[in-house]
């Protein structure tokens, strides 16, 4: 343990039983010996008896696996020796049947990915949820809207809600598109299948059957599509975390105000007491920053030599590990932010109402254009906004002033137009309850 780990190891992804990968490698050996019992290649007592050895780790003389873990380049090998020594004479010749290193190791990254990804997707789902009842209770409530960074015409609160809303649908989509097209990985030392005795094809079928995995044509020893598609998901995945976890930081800044994290015990300073700093939003960001480089690792090691990669594949194992562990805490984060966020509608409409000038500019454009057309009008009210902030005189005496328009109406018609912001949210929220219900957002 690490004191790091209450923000980096955070949520259900880290918090798994013991070693994940002496808990997946073993997770495959036994669905292996039961699939070859299956074909008919070993007898189903004798595979019954490897599955029972699989299933209790405390059987194995693990300190032996993990002294010899490296002599191989991987751990599988005394693995193996531990399961067959644990299993006895009879039931020895059930385990690892027909199998390489990378058989095991690679169906067992899938079984890793499959669980994390589904986890991920749960947390994403409890964030999702808090979206869905933030754009419900603010489909209305005017909000700034921002572009570079500036001020630029009101959208209202539900709205913004909704785009989080509908990233995290989106993602979650794609998290369950990538689970159902998980493989598994069956091919022997050189993937011919050449030590399976004719019934390869269909103990790998088998072994996917029993694991709920894809089969596969040939293996994908050296083509690491399965493992480029778990980066990919996971990297969009932060992507979004990020996304809406940095909206929060900036709504919450002591200027803006807009939002707050409300959580008991969480978000104080060693050194100034007054602070209520947004924790959970800032360290779903942080976590997610950590992303795009690892999932840059996995892509880099897609590059493997003929049938094995010598030094790309064994990159991807801690990689992968880290990158599910780091999304993980990003989407636990991320879940316990929005969960907790409060809303400051009377802030949110006198920043909108401080700020008349964009929508004002606005206004003015659309009522030049029947004159002057699209293009000029535009130019003409940018030109107006200029002379404001050159000669300091308020916008809206310069509207006033103005001949060709009626500047008196348009500074009258104050009323923020936030467009279909509102139907827009309501489409966010049906989509969302589509997602909810197993469907496409």
């Amino acid at each position: 343990m690490s004191l790091l780990d209450a923000t980096f190891a955070r949520g259900p992804v880290s918090a798994g039983p013991g070693d994940p990968w002496l808990v997946a490698l073993l997770e495959v050996e036994g669905a292996l010996a039961r699939a070859a019992a299956r074909v008919g290649l070993v007898a189903a007592t004798a595979a019954d008896e490897v599955s029972r050895v699989c299933a209790d780790p405390a059987r194995l003389d693990l300190a032996a696996v993990h002294a010899h873990a490296g002599d191989a380049g991987n751990p599988v090998p005394p693995l193996v020796r531990a399961l067959r020594d644990a299993a006895g004479p009879y039931a020895a010749g059930a385990v690892h049947v027909g199998a390489t290193s990378q058989d095991v190791v690679d169906t067992a990254a899938v079984l890793l990915a499959r669980r994390g990804l589904q986890l991920i997707a749960t947390d994403l789902g409890t964030a999702a949820d808090a979206c869905a009842r933030l754009a419900t209770e603010h489909r209305d409530d005017v909000l700034m809207g921002r572009t570079l960074m500036q001020q630029a015409l009101p959208i209202t609160a539900g709205f913004k809600a909704a785009t989080w809303l509908a990233g995290l649908d989106g993602v979650r989509t794609r998290i369950a598109a990538v689970v159902a097209g998980l493989p598994v990985q069956y091919g022997g030392a050189v993937g011919t299948l050449a030590a399976s005795s004719g019934s390869g094809v269909d103990l790998r079928r088998e072994l996917a059957v029993e694991l709920g995995l894809a089969t596969t044509a040939v293996p994908w020893s050296t083509v690491r599509l399965p493992i480029a598609d778990v980066a990919g998901v996971l990297g969009a995945a932060a992507g979004v975390v990020a996304t809406i976890a940095l909206d929060v930081v900036l709504l919450a800044q002591t200027e803006v105000g807009e939002v707050a994290e409300v959580a008991e015990g969480r978000g104080g300073s060693s050194a100034m007491p007054h602070k209520a700093n947004p924790v959970a939003a800032i360290s779903a960001r942080a976590c997610a920053r950590r992303a795009p480089g690892l999932v840059a690792t996995l892509y880099a090691a897609m590059e493997q030599e003929h049938e094995r990669g010598a030094g790309t594949w064994h990159a991807e194992w801690p990689t992968l590990t880290d990158l599910l562990a780091t999304v993980g805490s990003a989407a636990s984060w991320l879940a316990e932010c929005l969960s907790s966020l409060r809303l400051d509608t009377d802030r949110m409409a006198a920043t909108v109402a401080a700020a008349g000038d964009p929508q004002l500019a606005g206004a003015l454009a659309e009522a030049l254009t029947p004159a002057l057309g699209a293009g000029a009008a535009h130019d003409a009210a940018a030109a107006a906004v200029r002379e404001a902030a050159t000669t300091g005189r308020p916008f809206p005496d310069l509207v006033l002033a103005r001949t060709d328009v009626d500047g008196a109406a348009l500074v009258a018609d104050g009323a923020p137009d936030v467009g279909e912001a509102g139907a827009q949210t309501d489409a966010a929220l049906a989509a969302h309850v589509l997602a909810d219900q197993g469907g496409t957002p």
